[in-house]
């Protein structure tokens, strides 16, 4: 269960609006290393995960996400509010605007619709982990991509608010998988494990 705050986790204020900056910043809404999926990815793996310190961890990073969600959706709403027929043809923008007309839809900046194959929960402590430490340092290559495409201050200012929560949870799931390593069992650490060794049988 959770309690609803009716206010972006960073402000978005965007003056001008821009939708060709609209279609590449999409891919964090609903790309293969986006926001969307993130939030997914975490809150579902929670389920399997046997440590209550890690689950927390995944609760409120996939929470986090949620609210970088509404704030690329945000920042693609403000970009491409009150578009002219010119700058919508101009821009790019159109083939997004076909389908979608300016309504905020999950899909990657190739126009690849989100997909839950982006995602990934294979209910392993070593394995999700793991799969969180590499997902975190996707999103901020694809921020770092973003940031080296535009020059807008407005959406700069935003975009290095949502890459430095990738640092963050990129720590927080670095602490993570010490937890993990310190819990379990060092015989069963990674390559071996009883259960599958023959020669227990």
């Amino acid at each position: 269960m959770w309690q609803y705050e009716r206010k972006l986790q960073y402000p978005v204020k965007i003056k001008n609006p821009n939708p060709a900056l609209a279609k590449v910043i999409l891919s964090q809404l609903g790309g293969p290393d986006g926001e969307l999926g993130a939030s997914l990815r975490y809150l579902n793996q929670r389920y399997t995960m046997p440590y209550k310190e890690i689950t927390g961890v995944l609760t409120d990073v996939g929470t986090e996400e949620l609210g970088h969600v509404e704030m690329i959706s945000s920042i693609i709403y403000q970009l491409t509010r009150n578009l002219t027929m010119d700058e919508i043809k101009s821009s790019g923008f159109d083939t997004y605007f076909v389908d979608h007309t300016t309504g905020i839809y999950p899909q990657a900046a190739s126009g690849t619709p989100f997909s839950a194959s982006a995602l990934q929960v294979k209910g392993d402590v070593f394995a999700d982990i793991n799969e969180d430490l590499a997902a975190e340092q996707k999103a901020r290559v694809s921020y770092d991509n973003i940031l080296r495409l535009i020059d807008d201050p407005d959406v700069c200012d935003a975009i290095r608010f949502l890459r430095q929560r990738e640092l963050v949870h990129y720590q927080r799931f670095g602490d993570c998988l010490r937890i993990a390593q310190e819990k379990m069992d060092s015989q069963n650490f990674y390559g071996y494990n009883p259960q599958f060794d023959k020669n227990n049988r």
